[in-house]
């Protein structure tokens, strides 16, 4: 008897391709077959998915991108990609089809609902990207990375939280060293969209800090390329060491020993302070759909354990009265961690891997 198949739909970012390859991880260790559906940016994730992993890729077809001509033929490509995606699960029926968010998994969800599938989503963000809301009411479990989630009326949400990855779960509650009058190392991450305001507003706020606390920070600023050398130059201006890099490997080893995070609030990022436990500054990436970071950082925020500004309001001088006021006060700091630590998930692979196997042991949905 062949082992159950399970199939992952996940558009083509990272935000959408990291927990739907923590589940993978899990699913083939536990004997499933895993198959993974995405588009040409989500297969270039797909090296980090275990090897037995099929890959099937299905055309990217979105309103957001593209002319007149292009927007035409989306609905003309979708149908296309379901039909395609209904004729394969005729001939190999997956178990269960679990819809990571983005365009590339409409196929797979719609098949799904057509051949009554057993089925549900996983939303990274506390507002439902545009496919998972449509798919919300037609799936049996939506699975929530953020919590509270913004969901459709009648929609009920599970709180799994976000997977994170190996190294995030090896310093999962990792003891926190309050800032006080020795190395206080300062952590600052924005992704590749939302680094640049922090590149312009960060270092000129550090630099505003009192000369002692200024003196013993130990900064790991990300930074574009394009805004490398004028980062470097603010830090070493205000006598500051600061290591800048546009990609840090070992992200989860620097938020362990950092007594403070300054941080745009990506689902993934604050997954992973929260288990880590860190204290944080949040500031949500205005661009993004549907105000998203904003609901990501509300947890934190309201459960004492970070700070939100907003971006608009951001200048240097109102960042550096937050520093000031989190690395000034131990005490204060500490409880943030706690707070922090309270409202991880570092289970949250495990709720999906339970989620999808109650959906198997069901049957049809």
């Amino acid at each position: 008897m062949a082992a159950p198949l399970l199939l992952i739909a996940a558009g083509g970012t990272g935000g959408h391709m990291f927990p739907a390859q923590a589940l993978a991880e899990v699913m083939v260790r536990q004997g499933w077959r895993v198959k993974l559906s995405t588009d040409a940016r989500g297969a270039r994730y797909a090296g980090g998915f275990p090897h037995v992993v099929a890959v099937a890729q299905v055309s990217s077809a979105t309103f957001a991108r593209g002319g007149v001509l292009a927007k035409a033929l989306v609905p003309l490509r979708i149908v296309g990609g379901v039909v395609s995606a209904v004729v394969a699960m005729l001939r190999d029926r997956p178990a269960v089809v679990v819809g990571f968010g983005g365009y590339p998994t409409i196929p797979a969800l719609a098949a799904a609902w057509v051949l009554r599938v057993p089925r549900m989503i996983h939303e990274q963000n506390g507002v439902l990207g545009t496919v998972n809301r449509l798919f919300a009411p037609r799936v049996t479990h939506v699975a929530c990375g953020t919590w509270p989630t913004d969901l459709p009326a009648g929609v009920k949400g599970i709180h799994t939280g976000n997977p994170v990855r190996g190294a995030v779960l090896e310093r999962a509650g990792a003891g926190y060293i309050p800032p006080g009058d020795y190395p206080m190392g300062v952590v600052v991450i924005g992704g590749s969209q939302g680094a640049r305001i922090l590149s312009d507003v960060v270092p000129a706020a550090l630099a505003l800090l009192p000369e002692g606390m200024r003196a013993r920070l130990r900064v790991a600023h990300q930074a574009r390329d394009e805004d490398m050398a004028r980062v470097v130059a603010a830090y070493a201006a205000a006598g500051m060491q600061a290591e800048v890099k546009p990609f840090f490997g070992d992200i989860p080893k620097r938020l362990a020993e950092a007594q403070l995070v300054i941080s745009r609030s990506g689902a993934s990022s604050v997954a992973d302070i929260s288990v880590i436990g860190r204290p944080a500054i949040l500031i949500p990436y205005a661009a993004a759909t549907g105000d998203h970071q904003t609901a990501n950082a509300r947890g934190l925020v309201e459960a004492g354990a970070a700070v939100m500004m907003a971006e608009k309001a951001l200048d240097p001088a109102g960042l550096a009265a937050q520093v000031e006021a989190v690395l000034g006060d131990g005490a204060r700091a500490a409880q943030m961690a706690r707070q922090a630590l309270a409202q991880g998930r570092p289970d949250a692979t495990a709720r999906l891997v339970a989620l999808v196997e109650e959906l198997a042991k069901d049957g049809q949905a």
